[in-house]
């Protein structure tokens, strides 16, 4: 192996540690159509969003926009909060994540333990204020000398964040790849992706899940429980969702999606909520798709962040969220394609 697949022996800084994360062959059918994982749980603070939080601060830095000893302030769900947690504390930035309570609970103690401030837009309750989050968000920061909002949904260095994973993928995969699926919340994600590896691999699909509810792909709007991802009712379509780089917008219940993630555990991988509803996407397409495909996932976060919700039955049931039968399914399913590896 060579090129983006090497990080030196031993690095100096945390973001030294960005990228080079691993594949995982979940699946495969009779055909030789097979479904890889692309663990970005394995990035510093467990998310593929530190990826695109270096990517803003480079950025604002490089523009003077954000100087030494400077505050930079976000709306966040908690990854995206986590990943500039992290490039703060390596850069002696002062960070204000701004949320709610929406987030999981140990994503925003994470963020604290990082030294991060957090400013609450609620104080009970678990809705999705993401508008509100924004507009609090653009307040703090204006006028406000050496300081940022880094505003994540409309930064054009989101999807520049993506591009490494890009190169990662081409180069594993000696550039065989035929269908990228990924969530769509920014967009920067799958979309900074879906560019880049355009100009590395001619000919594969892409792919964007949100939670039914969300308002990307058009359809009813309503609450959703999946952190992290979709347009909730009230919030814009960022900047980012290019729908020129999607070729198809499907939408995953989040009963389906957290079932995915408990029965994916019982194999041994712990997922985060967004990412069972893409693993549910892929899974359900693996066994339709001509014979040698190649499927890949992007996994933004692991689940271990979500023990107190996806992995908690009393959380779950409360919500209705708990659906043995669909976990079963899924286990099933999950058997079945394994045993062709």
């Amino acid at each position: 192996m060579s090129g983006a697949l090497q990080r030196p022996p031993v690095v100096a800084r945390i973001s030294d540690l960005i990228g080079y994360t691993p594949l995982l062959e979940l699946a495969t059918t009779e055909t030789g159509s097979r479904l890889l994982l692309k663990l970005e749980m394995f990035n510093p603070a467990g998310t593929a969003k530190i990826r695109m939080a270096r990517a803003m601060i480079d950025a604002a830095e490089t523009a003077g926009e954000l100087r030494a000893g400077g505050r930079i302030i976000e709306s966040t769900s908690g990854n995206t909060g986590l990943g500039l947690s992290v490039i703060a504390a390596e850069r002696g930035y002062t960070f204000t994540a701004v949320v709610d309570n929406h987030a999981a609970a140990d994503k925003l103690r994470a963020m604290k333990a990082l030294g991060a401030e957090l400013v609450y837009v609620d104080s009970d309750g678990d809705e999705l204020h993401t508008a509100a989050r924004e507009e609090l968000a653009e307040d703090m920061a204006r006028d406000q000398d050496n300081t940022i909002f880094t505003e994540q949904h409309n930064n054009r260095a989101n999807g520049v964040g993506y591009f490494p994973v890009a190169h990662e993928l081409a180069e594993a995969l000696d550039s065989k790849l035929d269908v990228l699926i990924g969530a769509v919340g920014t967009g920067g994600g799958l979309c900074g992706t879906a560019r880049e590896l355009a100009t590395l691999i001619t000919g594969f699909t892409s792919i964007g899940v949100e939670p039914e509810g969300s308002i990307a792909f058009g359809g009813p709007a309503h609450d959703y429980y999946q952190s992290g991802t979709g347009t909730p009712e009230g919030a814009e379509i960022g900047a980012l969702v290019d729908f020129d780089l999607i070729d198809e917008g499907v939408k995953v219940g989040d009963i389906e999606a957290f079932a995915t993630c408990r029965a994916v555990a019982r194999t041994g991988l712990l997922i985060g909520g967004s990412a069972g509803g893409v693993v549910y996407e892929a899974l359900n397409r693996l066994t339709s798709l001509a014979p040698g495909t190649t499927v890949v996932a992007l996994i933004n976060d692991g689940g271990e962040k979500y023990m107190d919700t996806v992995f908690n039955d009393d959380w779950m049931a409360q919500r209705d969220l708990l659906d043995p039968e669909v976990e079963r399914d899924v286990e099933e399913q999950l058997t079945k394609l394994r045993r062709n590896r």
